[in-house]
């Protein structure tokens, strides 16, 4: 089952959709999608209802979904690991037994202006309890830090929730968590009938600096796969011991310091957002969807096949913090910089909030070709 949602449906998931023919709520996006030819298989929602309370597996493109799912459905162990993996500070409380010693606190908007910065353990992270894409995600390294987090949280609240509804960013309640050293990684994977961890695939989370939280740059690649799935099998297999989800998706953010997992976040019933996860597309061939809805893996060997030297990548394009929104992106100008774009995906930047995702394939060669992208704040592209 499919639950189809706002900001954006990508090419690859309604194709893939007319292809199977795999069922699709007849929500307005997947009314509307029909209505301008696509041939999808809409079920209304006494169907899709059915068919969830029933246990069959449901994926969805986006959080906006998760509410109608949530207020619909009584599949009760299905809403209580979408309400546990969304809450970053319940799931933060859950998983404690495997992170004892990092710091976790939990405040509201109002009590977050009000606390002592100088008894609080720097560095750490600020960011919402419930969020996406890193809307409002601050490291914090000193007090200045701190005071420009707190200022921007007081200017833009408002307009993250005018992008996003509640469901998706929540209402004002914030986490402040130890910042925790080593590599960050995204992963998507499910867990199975049993409860078992599958991963469809690993991407590394690169940044420009210490500062930096944002989206701009994951890379996937064989050796990166390969050389970590296992350690993230056995690692949300102790996870799902403590949540038991069963029949589950998740796209999950974790940082690795010598061989030790802590996670960052959970995204229920997806994978990368925005369309995010059509990277193992582009890359490998397989569809990270079709293999969590039909029950399989994918063949890693076939995939990676002629693939060793490659890297792929996956980069939202966010704007500078001084652009309006009223400027003219050059998406050719930006495709023109790069040798082998396999997609370049417009936004409407005042919906979603960033220009778009660039996917790309580079290798040895071509790499100076990342480290632009993870450099550049865009504003050459603008008109």
């Amino acid at each position: 089952m499919i639950v189809l949602d706002e900001p954006y449906v990508s090419e690859p998931l309604i194709d893939w959709l007319e292809q199977s023919q795999h069922p699709v709520l007849g929500n307005a996006v997947g009314r509307a999608l029909a209505e301008g030819g696509r041939r999808l298989n809409l079920v209304d929602e006494d169907e899709a209802t059915r068919r969830i309370d029933e246990g069959e597996r449901v994926y969805t493109n986006s959080e906006n979904a998760l509410a109608w799912i949530v207020d619909n459905t009584a599949n009760a162990p299905l809403a209580r690991a979408i309400d546990l993996f969304k809450d970053k500070a319940a799931m933060r409380r859950a998983l404690a037994g495997l992170d004892p010693d990092l710091f976790f606190k939990t405040c509201s908007i109002d009590e977050l202006f009000k606390l002592d910065f100088g008894r609080l353990p720097v560095p750490f992270v600020l960011k919402p309890s419930v969020g996406f894409c890193s809307v409002g995600v601050y490291a914090i390294q000193d007090r200045e830090d701190w005071e420009r987090a707190l200022a921007d949280i007081q200017k833009n609240a408002s307009s993250w929730h005018e992008m996003y509804p509640e469901s998706v960013i929540g209402s004002g309640s914030f986490i402040l968590e130890g910042y925790v050293d080593g590599t960050e990684y995204a992963l998507d994977a499910y867990f199975d009938e049993q409860g078992r961890a599958h991963i469809l695939n690993v991407l590394r989370h690169d940044f420009a600096s210490t500062e930096d939280t944002s989206d701009r740059m994951y890379v996937t690649s064989a050796a990166i796969v390969r050389d970590n799935a296992r350690t993230f099998v056995t690692w949300l297999d102790r996870v799902n011991a403590l949540v038991g989800a069963r029949n589950f998706p998740v796209h999950v953010e974790v940082r690795v310091d010598d061989g030790h997992v802590c996670p960052i976040e959970f995204n229920p019933l997806r994978f990368a957002g925005l369309g995010g996860t059509d990277v193992s597309y582009y890359a490998y061939g397989y569809r990270t969807y079709e293999a969590f809805l039909e029950g399989s893996q994918p063949d890693f060997g076939a995939a990676f096949s002629g693939k060793e030297d490659k890297v792929y990548s996956m980069s939202l394009l966010n704007p500078p913090a001084d652009a309006t929104g009223d400027e003219r992106f050059d998406y050719d100008a930006l495709r023109a910089r790069f040798s082998h774009v396999l997609e370049l995906r417009p936004f409407d930047v005042k919906r979603i909030g960033n220009y778009g995702f660039l996917f790309l394939e580079t290798d040895a060669e071509t790499a100076d070709e990342l480290r632009f992208l993870q450099g550049t704040d865009l504003w050459e592209f603008l008109r």
